[in-house]
Protein backbone atom coordinates (compact mmCIF):
# COMPACT_ATOMS: atom_id res chain seq x y z
CA UNK A 1 0.00 0.00 0.00
CA UNK A 2 2.56 2.51 1.40
CA UNK A 3 4.84 1.49 -2.32
CA UNK A 4 1.41 2.30 -4.17
CA UNK A 5 1.10 5.79 -2.51
CA UNK A 6 4.48 7.26 -3.00
CA UNK A 7 4.34 6.08 -6.40
CA UNK A 8 1.45 8.05 -7.28
CA UNK A 9 4.20 11.63 -7.40
CA UNK A 10 4.51 11.48 -11.59
CA UNK A 11 6.06 13.28 -13.88
CA UNK A 12 2.85 13.84 -15.44
CA UNK A 13 1.00 15.72 -12.18
CA UNK A 14 4.07 17.47 -11.57
CA UNK A 15 4.00 18.43 -14.81
CA UNK A 16 0.78 19.71 -14.37
CA UNK A 17 1.51 21.80 -11.03
CA UNK A 18 4.43 23.08 -12.22
CA UNK A 19 2.48 24.38 -15.68
CA UNK A 20 0.35 26.08 -13.53
CA UNK A 21 2.64 28.02 -11.00
CA UNK A 22 4.88 29.05 -14.86
CA UNK A 23 1.22 30.52 -15.19
CA UNK A 24 1.86 32.72 -12.10
CA UNK A 25 5.69 33.31 -12.11
CA UNK A 26 6.82 33.54 -15.94
CA UNK A 27 10.79 33.07 -14.07
CA UNK A 28 9.67 29.60 -13.04
CA UNK A 29 11.93 27.14 -14.70
CA UNK A 30 9.54 23.96 -15.52
CA UNK A 31 12.42 21.37 -16.45
CA UNK A 32 14.84 22.70 -13.99
CA UNK A 33 12.22 21.77 -11.29
CA UNK A 34 11.38 18.45 -12.84
CA UNK A 35 14.97 17.34 -13.08
CA UNK A 36 15.39 18.26 -9.33
CA UNK A 37 12.73 16.48 -8.31
CA UNK A 38 13.43 13.01 -9.98
CA UNK A 39 17.01 13.25 -8.72
CA UNK A 40 19.38 10.39 -8.03
CA UNK A 41 17.52 9.89 -4.91
CA UNK A 42 14.46 9.74 -5.93
CA UNK A 43 13.75 6.06 -5.65
CA UNK A 44 14.91 5.58 -2.06
CA UNK A 45 12.69 8.34 -0.98
CA UNK A 46 9.51 6.78 0.77
CA UNK A 47 6.08 9.05 0.18
CA UNK A 48 6.53 11.57 3.22
CA UNK A 49 9.87 11.86 1.90
CA UNK A 50 8.90 12.63 -1.40
CA UNK A 51 6.48 15.26 -0.28
CA UNK A 52 9.18 16.50 1.78
CA UNK A 53 11.56 17.05 -1.41
CA UNK A 54 8.84 18.30 -3.73
CA UNK A 55 8.26 21.38 -1.21
CA UNK A 56 11.84 21.83 -0.80
CA UNK A 57 12.29 21.74 -4.19
CA UNK A 58 9.05 24.51 -4.68
CA UNK A 59 11.42 26.79 -2.49
CA UNK A 60 14.45 26.45 -4.40
CA UNK A 61 12.76 27.04 -8.14
CA UNK A 62 10.09 29.57 -7.39
CA UNK A 63 11.58 33.17 -7.48
CA UNK A 64 11.23 35.80 -4.76
CA UNK A 65 11.65 35.26 -1.29
CA UNK A 66 8.85 33.43 1.02
CA UNK A 67 5.98 35.67 1.11
CA UNK A 68 6.41 36.07 -3.07
CA UNK A 69 6.63 32.49 -3.15
CA UNK A 70 3.21 31.56 -0.68
CA UNK A 71 1.50 33.91 -3.21
CA UNK A 72 2.18 32.32 -5.84
CA UNK A 73 1.21 28.77 -4.36
CA UNK A 74 -1.80 30.43 -2.81
CA UNK A 75 -3.01 31.14 -6.14
CA UNK A 76 -1.88 27.69 -7.81
CA UNK A 77 -3.42 24.90 -4.25
CA UNK A 78 -7.00 25.52 -5.25
CA UNK A 79 -6.34 23.97 -8.71
CA UNK A 80 -5.32 20.68 -6.86
CA UNK A 81 -7.13 18.60 -4.61
CA UNK A 82 -6.04 15.64 -2.02
CA UNK A 83 -3.92 14.11 0.20
CA UNK A 84 -1.13 14.34 -2.79
CA UNK A 85 -1.06 17.82 -2.43
CA UNK A 86 -0.02 18.23 1.04
CA UNK A 87 3.73 19.56 -0.35
CA UNK A 88 1.81 23.02 -0.37
CA UNK A 89 1.66 22.57 3.41
CA UNK A 90 4.53 21.25 3.63
CA UNK A 91 6.03 24.22 2.13
CA UNK A 92 4.69 26.11 4.80
CA UNK A 93 5.46 24.01 7.44
CA UNK A 94 9.31 23.54 6.18
CA UNK A 95 10.06 27.62 5.11
CA UNK A 96 7.31 29.68 7.03
CA UNK A 97 7.78 29.58 10.70
CA UNK A 98 8.71 33.60 10.84
CA UNK A 99 5.73 34.53 8.56
CA UNK A 100 3.67 33.82 10.72
CA UNK A 101 0.40 35.73 9.43
CA UNK A 102 1.00 35.08 5.79
CA UNK A 103 1.88 31.18 6.44
CA UNK A 104 -1.89 30.88 8.41
CA UNK A 105 -3.40 32.50 6.37
CA UNK A 106 -2.17 30.11 3.07
CA UNK A 107 -2.92 27.35 5.36
CA UNK A 108 -6.43 28.17 6.16
CA UNK A 109 -6.52 28.42 2.18
CA UNK A 110 -4.22 24.87 1.55
CA UNK A 111 -7.26 23.02 3.60
CA UNK A 112 -9.83 23.33 1.94
CA UNK A 113 -8.56 21.47 -0.87
CA UNK A 114 -5.71 19.03 1.12
CA UNK A 115 -5.11 18.78 4.53
CA UNK A 116 -3.12 21.23 6.86
CA UNK A 117 -3.24 19.91 10.15
CA UNK A 118 0.08 18.02 10.02
CA UNK A 119 1.95 21.79 9.16
CA UNK A 120 -0.16 23.96 11.94
CA UNK A 121 1.52 22.39 14.82
CA UNK A 122 4.78 23.67 14.59
CA UNK A 123 2.78 27.26 15.22
CA UNK A 124 0.97 25.91 17.99
CA UNK A 125 4.42 24.48 19.52
CA UNK A 126 5.88 28.24 18.87
CA UNK A 127 3.11 30.65 20.14
CA UNK A 128 0.38 28.36 21.52
CA UNK A 129 -2.24 31.27 22.18
CA UNK A 130 -1.86 32.95 19.05
CA UNK A 131 -2.63 29.89 17.35
CA UNK A 132 -5.34 28.52 19.06
CA UNK A 133 -7.07 32.43 18.86
CA UNK A 134 -6.70 31.81 14.91
CA UNK A 135 -8.10 28.47 15.37
CA UNK A 136 -10.86 29.44 17.03
CA UNK A 137 -12.05 32.02 14.61
CA UNK A 138 -11.67 29.31 11.84
CA UNK A 139 -14.07 27.48 14.00
CA UNK A 140 -16.94 29.88 12.52
CA UNK A 141 -15.56 29.84 9.04
CA UNK A 142 -18.01 29.46 6.27
CA UNK A 143 -15.58 26.07 4.97
CA UNK A 144 -16.18 22.80 6.63
CA UNK A 145 -12.91 21.69 6.18
CA UNK A 146 -11.19 24.57 7.77
CA UNK A 147 -13.65 24.12 10.43
CA UNK A 148 -12.50 20.83 10.69
CA UNK A 149 -8.57 21.70 10.72
CA UNK A 150 -9.61 24.02 13.70
CA UNK A 151 -10.31 20.91 15.73
CA UNK A 152 -8.18 18.50 13.77
CA UNK A 153 -4.73 20.80 14.10
CA UNK A 154 -4.56 20.55 17.98
CA UNK A 155 -5.30 17.23 18.95
CA UNK A 156 -2.69 16.99 21.30
CA UNK A 157 -2.17 12.99 20.18
CA UNK A 158 -2.83 13.67 16.61
CA UNK A 159 -0.73 9.95 14.83
CA UNK A 160 2.22 10.34 13.05
CA UNK A 161 2.38 14.31 13.66
CA UNK A 162 4.60 16.14 15.96
CA UNK A 163 3.73 16.09 19.60
CA UNK A 164 2.06 18.74 21.44
CA UNK A 165 3.59 18.61 24.68
CA UNK A 166 2.02 21.62 26.76
CA UNK A 167 -1.75 20.78 25.37
CA UNK A 168 -0.80 16.98 26.49
CA UNK A 169 -0.17 18.27 29.75
CA UNK A 170 -3.35 20.75 29.82
CA UNK A 171 -5.82 20.40 27.46
CA UNK A 172 -8.29 23.19 28.99
CA UNK A 173 -7.05 25.55 25.99
CA UNK A 174 -8.48 23.32 23.02
CA UNK A 175 -12.08 23.08 24.79
CA UNK A 176 -13.45 26.77 23.79
CA UNK A 177 -12.54 25.63 20.14
CA UNK A 178 -14.92 22.16 20.64
CA UNK A 179 -17.47 23.84 22.29
CA UNK A 180 -17.96 25.75 18.89
CA UNK A 181 -18.12 22.78 17.22
CA UNK A 182 -19.30 19.89 18.56
CA UNK A 183 -22.99 20.48 17.11
CA UNK A 184 -21.42 21.53 13.43
CA UNK A 185 -23.44 20.51 10.57
CA UNK A 186 -21.27 18.58 9.28
CA UNK A 187 -20.57 15.35 10.40
CA UNK A 188 -16.62 15.85 9.10
CA UNK A 189 -16.40 18.26 11.75
CA UNK A 190 -18.01 16.38 14.67
CA UNK A 191 -16.08 13.37 13.98
CA UNK A 192 -13.23 15.61 14.10
CA UNK A 193 -14.01 17.14 17.45
CA UNK A 194 -14.70 13.47 18.98
CA UNK A 195 -11.33 12.09 17.82
CA UNK A 196 -9.59 15.39 19.96
CA UNK A 197 -11.92 14.66 22.71
CA UNK A 198 -10.82 10.92 22.71
CA UNK A 199 -7.15 11.77 22.50
CA UNK A 200 -7.60 14.05 25.74
CA UNK A 201 -9.56 11.15 27.09
CA UNK A 202 -6.27 8.82 27.38
CA UNK A 203 -4.32 11.52 29.70
CA UNK A 204 -7.38 13.49 31.73
CA UNK A 205 -10.87 10.84 31.45
CA UNK A 206 -12.23 12.88 34.34
CA UNK A 207 -11.75 16.12 32.30
CA UNK A 208 -13.30 14.88 29.08
CA UNK A 209 -16.00 13.00 31.10
CA UNK A 210 -17.04 16.27 32.44
CA UNK A 211 -17.58 17.50 28.66
CA UNK A 212 -19.18 14.40 27.90
CA UNK A 213 -21.89 14.90 30.86
CA UNK A 214 -22.72 18.26 29.85
CA UNK A 215 -23.05 17.67 26.20
CA UNK A 216 -24.83 14.43 26.22
CA UNK A 217 -28.91 13.93 25.66
CA UNK A 218 -28.98 17.20 23.92
CA UNK A 219 -29.75 15.19 20.54
CA UNK A 220 -29.23 11.83 18.57
CA UNK A 221 -26.42 13.50 16.97
CA UNK A 222 -24.66 15.15 19.68
CA UNK A 223 -25.02 11.64 21.44
CA UNK A 224 -23.45 10.15 18.82
CA UNK A 225 -20.12 12.42 18.74
CA UNK A 226 -20.29 11.57 22.56
CA UNK A 227 -20.15 8.10 22.47
CA UNK A 228 -17.52 8.06 19.74
CA UNK A 229 -15.56 10.43 21.75
CA UNK A 230 -15.82 7.86 24.75
CA UNK A 231 -14.60 4.68 22.56
CA UNK A 232 -11.15 4.37 24.11
CA UNK A 233 -13.01 4.63 28.16
CA UNK A 234 -15.29 2.78 26.94
CA UNK A 235 -13.09 -0.23 25.69
CA UNK A 236 -10.95 -0.10 28.81
CA UNK A 237 -14.04 -0.54 31.11
CA UNK A 238 -14.18 3.00 32.41
CA UNK A 239 -16.97 2.96 34.82
CA UNK A 240 -17.81 6.33 34.81
CA UNK A 241 -17.98 6.33 30.79
CA UNK A 242 -20.27 3.06 30.88
CA UNK A 243 -22.55 4.92 33.26
CA UNK A 244 -22.89 7.64 31.20
CA UNK A 245 -24.16 6.18 28.32
CA UNK A 246 -26.53 3.67 30.77
CA UNK A 247 -24.67 0.40 30.94
CA UNK A 248 -25.00 -1.79 33.59
CA UNK A 249 -22.26 -1.33 35.88
CA UNK A 250 -22.83 -4.66 38.07
CA UNK A 251 -23.39 -7.20 35.49
CA UNK A 252 -26.46 -9.46 37.47
CA UNK A 253 -27.53 -12.85 36.52
CA UNK A 254 -25.56 -12.98 33.33
CA UNK A 255 -23.63 -16.33 32.66
CA UNK A 256 -21.58 -17.14 29.35
CA UNK A 257 -21.93 -20.84 28.13
CA UNK A 258 -19.99 -23.05 26.27
CA UNK A 259 -16.90 -20.44 25.32
CA UNK A 260 -14.18 -21.44 23.09
CA UNK A 261 -12.29 -21.19 20.23
CA UNK A 262 -12.61 -24.05 17.93
CA UNK A 263 -8.93 -24.08 16.51
CA UNK A 264 -6.62 -24.43 19.71
CA UNK A 265 -3.85 -24.35 17.33
CA UNK A 266 -3.71 -21.84 13.83
CA UNK A 267 -1.33 -21.10 11.13
CA UNK A 268 -0.43 -17.84 10.46
CA UNK A 269 -2.35 -16.99 7.17
CA UNK A 270 -5.02 -18.84 8.38
CA UNK A 271 -8.83 -17.95 10.14
CA UNK A 272 -10.91 -19.49 13.56
CA UNK A 273 -13.44 -18.92 14.74
CA UNK A 274 -14.73 -18.19 18.73
CA UNK A 275 -18.43 -19.23 19.82
CA UNK A 276 -20.30 -18.88 22.95
CA UNK A 277 -23.87 -18.61 24.67
CA UNK A 278 -25.10 -15.73 26.68
CA UNK A 279 -27.69 -15.64 28.71
CA UNK A 280 -29.79 -13.74 31.08
CA UNK A 281 -31.92 -14.96 34.26
CA UNK A 282 -31.97 -11.41 35.51
CA UNK A 283 -35.77 -10.16 36.46
CA UNK A 284 -35.19 -6.64 35.10
CA UNK A 285 -33.72 -5.63 31.45
CA UNK A 286 -29.97 -5.09 31.46
CA UNK A 287 -28.03 -3.12 28.80
CA UNK A 288 -24.78 -5.19 27.50
CA UNK A 289 -22.02 -3.83 25.81
CA UNK A 290 -20.37 -7.30 24.47
CA UNK A 291 -16.47 -6.86 23.08
CA UNK A 292 -13.22 -9.70 22.86
CA UNK A 293 -9.97 -9.15 23.43
CA UNK A 294 -7.11 -10.63 21.95
CA UNK A 295 -3.75 -10.94 23.54
CA UNK A 296 -1.68 -11.07 20.51
CA UNK A 297 2.19 -12.05 21.16
CA UNK A 298 4.66 -9.20 20.18
CA UNK A 299 8.48 -9.58 18.05
CA UNK A 300 9.67 -9.47 21.55
CA UNK A 301 7.83 -12.39 22.75
CA UNK A 302 6.06 -9.93 25.27
CA UNK A 303 1.66 -9.58 24.85
CA UNK A 304 -0.27 -6.60 23.35
CA UNK A 305 -3.97 -6.44 23.91
CA UNK A 306 -6.21 -5.01 21.32
CA UNK A 307 -10.19 -5.16 22.34
CA UNK A 308 -12.92 -5.69 19.63
CA UNK A 309 -16.79 -4.29 19.99
CA UNK A 310 -18.95 -7.34 18.76
CA UNK A 311 -22.81 -5.48 19.63
CA UNK A 312 -24.68 -3.60 22.35
CA UNK A 313 -27.77 -4.86 23.57
CA UNK A 314 -30.86 -5.39 25.76
CA UNK A 315 -31.02 -8.04 27.82
CA UNK A 316 -34.84 -8.94 28.88
CA UNK A 317 -35.23 -11.42 31.31
CA UNK A 318 -34.62 -15.33 29.94
CA UNK A 319 -32.85 -13.84 27.01
CA UNK A 320 -30.30 -16.16 25.10
CA UNK A 321 -27.48 -14.08 22.58
CA UNK A 322 -25.11 -16.74 20.34
CA UNK A 323 -22.16 -15.29 19.33
CA UNK A 324 -20.27 -17.02 16.22
CA UNK A 325 -17.40 -14.87 15.35
CA UNK A 326 -14.23 -15.28 12.21
CA UNK A 327 -11.12 -14.38 14.27
CA UNK A 328 -8.46 -14.09 10.85
CA UNK A 329 -4.64 -14.30 11.49
CA UNK A 330 -3.52 -12.93 8.30
CA UNK A 331 -0.56 -10.01 8.37
CA UNK A 332 -1.61 -6.81 7.39
CA UNK A 333 0.09 -3.30 7.43
CA UNK A 334 -1.57 -2.79 10.24
CA UNK A 335 -0.22 -5.85 11.66
CA UNK A 336 2.00 -8.53 11.95
CA UNK A 337 1.49 -11.80 13.72
CA UNK A 338 4.16 -13.71 15.74
CA UNK A 339 3.89 -17.65 16.53
CA UNK A 340 3.44 -18.05 20.59
CA UNK A 341 0.48 -18.28 23.04
CA UNK A 342 -2.49 -15.96 22.17
CA UNK A 343 -5.41 -15.63 24.76
CA UNK A 344 -9.00 -14.25 23.53
CA UNK A 345 -11.06 -13.09 26.49
CA UNK A 346 -14.94 -12.21 26.39
CA UNK A 347 -15.85 -9.25 27.98
CA UNK A 348 -19.20 -7.46 29.01
CA UNK A 349 -19.59 -4.24 29.97
CA UNK A 350 -15.83 -3.78 31.12
CA UNK A 351 -15.69 -7.13 32.98
CA UNK A 352 -13.50 -10.01 31.70
CA UNK A 353 -16.60 -13.12 31.61
CA UNK A 354 -14.76 -15.92 29.94
CA UNK A 355 -10.73 -16.90 28.70
CA UNK A 356 -8.97 -19.27 26.88
CA UNK A 357 -6.05 -19.84 25.07
CA UNK A 358 -4.92 -20.58 21.59
CA UNK A 359 -1.33 -21.34 20.03
CA UNK A 360 -0.29 -19.46 16.84
CA UNK A 361 2.07 -21.19 14.57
Amino acid sequence: MAEQLKNIYTREKLLSVASIIHHYDSHFDVELFLNNIFDNSWEQRELKERMHHIAFTLHKTIHGNYSKQIEILIKVAPQFSGFEYMFFPDFVEQFGLEEEEISLYALEEFTKTSSTEFAIRPFIVRNQEKTLARLQQWATHSHHAVRRCASESCRPRLPWAMALPALKKDPSPILPILSALYNDESEYVRRSVANNLNDISKDHPDFMLDIIAQWIGASEQIDRICKHASRSLLKHGNIRALSLFNFTQHIQNITVEDFRIHDTSITIGDSTYFSCMIQSSHPKTQKIRIEYAIDYVKKNGTTSRKIFVLTERLFQPGSEYTIYRKLPFHNMTTRTHYAGIHRITLILNGVSMASTEFILL
